[in-house]
């Protein structure tokens, strides 16, 4: 994995790194112990395991060809307990308590001289759980190739050895042929995404979620019944996620309503990113397209809503995902390093004329995933936030559950509270006319 070549997409990444805009993804992951533990074990026990994964071990060097682009070479002053820290709240922590202070940490950007990861290890939880914060640079991987962090630092699964073995294999070499034929079909979709783009700028009012960029975060979580889920979903037809967006839309509006917004006129709009990664990619690079998703927030029926979500859904995938404004990201990963030194952080800046928000379903596997023999209960994952945007949300399934991170621009959101109440009643009020 040493000496892999950024993609542009992966350079982008790091373009868009600033002091109000950090570009890495986190996740805070709560662990459920039947006794006490000892959070020097799980800290030693954690970088054993990050001293092994040799993709751990790497950072960032800038290369003269191509002018502005980077590479990946092993840090020869990697020391994995750098990387890694211990934190005890006072008291018996609760959700709040662990969501403030994991704000706080989030905030921090990280020192890309080094390997662009940290995590810490959180005791004094409610209950003697404990809880892991993990932050990795967005330029690292996406969302679906972090499972590959995280499969190297907890237990030892029956398909940990072949995630890494694949996440440590370099692309296949491509025939000149083949290079070719594909230069000449992305000219072509390139062009498309690009058109699409111009046509999906909105000459509308800044955005009811635009604000100006700070560097001060606050999170919160929430946690849906998968159950209540499905059976939205049998009931008025679609997938999970269109009904996740629709209960995220509902919730948009009951937040907004509250804070004295007007919601009528039209919807909001969010870049859903799309994981284009095959199965044997590992966690090499950022593999993404997305989709722009209209949310509509104007709509007062949660029924009517979810109808409108599935027809906007719908009608991106039809288009696929290397077709549309949504698949930025594709563009982005085509365009030299050179072009995204000088322009991508002025473009950052655009983000709010194709959308409002960014919404991701990070996906993990069905498995059962245990630290030093403690179960897994809890995993709210969080997404960086664009810049001049006030609200970033992800989620992921595990258990039985939907987990929702918040993620919030801290000098224009006082509090998540309000949001994440608005979560929970938004499902419950679309269960409610699915029963």
């Amino acid at each position: 994995m040493a000496g892999r070549q950024l993609s542009g997409l992966d350079v982008a990444f790091l373009c868009l790194e600033g002091g109000t805009t950090p570009m890495h993804m986190g996740a805070v992951v709560i662990f459920s112990p039947d006794g006490e533990i000892s959070p020097a074990r799980i800290a030693t026990l954690l970088a054993e395991r990050a001293a092994r994964v040799r993709w751990l071990r790497r950072r960032v060097t800038p290369t003269l060809l191509p002018p502005g682009g980077a590479r990946w070479a092993e840090d020869p002053a990697f020391d994995a307990e750098r990387h890694i820290q211990v934190r005890e709240l006072d008291g018996d922590c609760t959700e709040d308590a662990l969501a403030s202070h994991a704000a706080q940490w989030i905030e921090e950007p990280l020192n890309l001289r080094r390997p662009p990861w940290q995590v810490r290890v959180v005791t004094g939880l409610s209950g003697e759980k404990f809880a892991l914060l993990l932050k990795l640079h967005h330029s690292f991987t996406d969302g679906a190739g972090a499972f590959a962090v995280a499969a190297g630092l907890l237990d030892e699964l029956p398909v940990t050895a072949t995630i890494l073995a694949a996440a440590e294999q370099p692309a296949k070499p491509r025939s000149r042929l083949t290079v070719l034929k594909d230069t000449i079909s992305e000219a072509g979709q390139n062009a498309g995404i690009a058109s699409a783009m111009l046509r999906a700028v909105r000459p509308y009012p800044v955005s009811p979620l635009a604000a100006p960029s700070s560097p001060t975060r606050r999170l919160g979580f929430a946690r849906l019944d998968l159950a209540d889920i499905r059976t939205i979903r049998a009931r008025h037809g679609g997938t999970a996620n269109d009904v996740l967006l629709a209960v995220l839309s509902g919730a948009l509006r009951r937040w907004m309503t509250d804070r004295g917004q007007r919601v009528e006129g039209r919807p909001l709009r969010a870049l859903i990113p799309v994981s284009t990664r095959g199965r044997d990619s590992g966690a090499s690079a950022n593999q993404l397209s997305g989709y722009l998703c209209e949310l509509p927030v104007h709509v007062e029926d949660p029924v009517q809503r979810l109808h409108e979500i599935r027809r906007s859904m719908n009608a991106a995938k039809a288009a696929g995902p290397l077709a549309g404004a949504g698949a930025v990201p594709v563009l982005a990963g085509r365009i030299p390093a050179p072009v995204h030194r000088v322009a991508t952080r002025f473009a950052g800046q655009a983000a709010g004329l194709l959308f409002d928000t960014v919404i991701t379903n990070v996906p993990l596997p069905k498995l059962d995933l245990t630290l030093d023999g403690t179960p897994l209960s809890e995993v709210y994952p969080l997404v960086p936030l664009a810049a001049r945007h006030a609200v970033g949300i992800a989620a992921a399934v595990y258990d039985g559950n939907v987990h929702i991170g918040l993620q919030v621009n801290g000098a224009a959101v006082a509090d998540t509270g309000s949001l994440r109440d608005a979560v929970l009643k938004s499902a419950a009020e679309l269960y409610e006319r699915s029963v």
